[in-house]
C-alpha cells in the first residue's frame, strides 16, 4: 500500500517536471515579412542601364571626335603638301635665265634652267607662258628693245625644239625698261640681262611629271 503510494507521487512529480518544462518552451513565432518596394529597383536598374548608356555614347564620342582630328589633320597635311608642291612646280616654271653682254644665245646655266622647265610643260598642256626678255642700260632704247625680243626668242625656240608646241609660248620685250637692280655696274647689269617666264594659263592646277 505504502509502496504503491510512493508509485503514485513519482508519477505526479514526473507529470509536473514535463508540465513545466513544457510551459518553458515558447511556440515558434514566424518571421514578419520585408515589404519590397518595387518601383525603387526598377528605377536602381534603369540608372545603372542609363549610365552604361551614357558612358558608352561618351566612349564611341571621343573615339569619332579622335577619328575625325586624325582625318582632318591628314587632310591638311595632303593640302599643305600639294600646296608646297604647286609652290614648287610654279617657282620651277618662272625661274629666270641671264645673258652675258650683248648676248643672246643661251648660256649652259640657262640651258639647265629651260630644261628644268620642260617636264612640267609636258606634263600640264593646258599652261601657258609668256617669256619676256630684258636688257640692261646699255645701249639705245631701240637696241635694248630688239636685243630683249631675241632673248625671248632664243628661249621659246629652245622649248619648242624639245617638243613644246610653239602656240603655248607668247615672248615679249621690255628692253631696259623694267630693271630688278638700278645700280650702275656689272653686278646690277648681269641681273638686268634676263628673260622672265610668266604663267599666263594652267598656272592653278599644275600637276607634277
Amino acid at each position: 500500500m505504502i509502496h504503491a503510494r510512493r508509485v503514485v507521487i513519482l508519477t505526479s512529480a514526473v507529470a509536473t517536471v514535463f508540465a513545466l518544462d513544457a510551459c518553458k518552451k515558447k511556440p515558434a513565432v514566424a518571421p514578419t515579412p520585408v515589404a519590397v518596394d518595387s518601383s525603387a529597383i526598377r528605377d536602381s536598374i534603369a540608372r545603372a542601364r542609363a549610365d552604361s548608356i551614357a558612358r558608352e555614347q561618351a566612349r564611341a564620342d571621343s573615339m569619332r571626335r579622335a577619328q575625325e582630328a586624325a582625318s582632318a589633320d591628314s587632310a591638311r597635311r595632303a593640302q599643305d603638301a600639294m600646296m608646297a608642291a604647286m609652290a614648287s612646280l610654279r617657282t620651277t616654271l618662272t625661274t629666270v635665265v641671264h645673258f652675258d653682254f650683248d648676248q643672246s644665245n643661251l648660256r649652259s646655266d640657262a640651258q639647265a634652267a629651260l630644261d628644268a622647265k620642260l617636264p612640267i610643260l609636258q606634263a600640264n598642256t593646258g599652261a601657258r607662258i609668256r617669256i619676256e626678255g630684258h636688257a640692261d642700260e646699255r645701249g639705245s632704247d631701240e637696241y635694248n628693245q630688239a636685243l630683249g625680243m631675241r632673248r625671248a626668242t632664243a628661249a621659246k625656240q629652245y622649248l619648242t625644239s624639245k617638243g613644246i608646241d610653239a602656240a603655248r609660248i607668247d615672248v615679249a620685250s621690255f628692253g631696259e625698261e623694267r630693271p630688278v637692280c638700278q645700280d650702275h655696274n656689272e653686278s646690277c647689269w648681269s641681273q638686268n640681262r634676263r628673260d622672265e617666264f610668266v604663267i599666263v594659263a594652267g598656272g592653278d592646277n599644275l600637276r607634277a611629271p
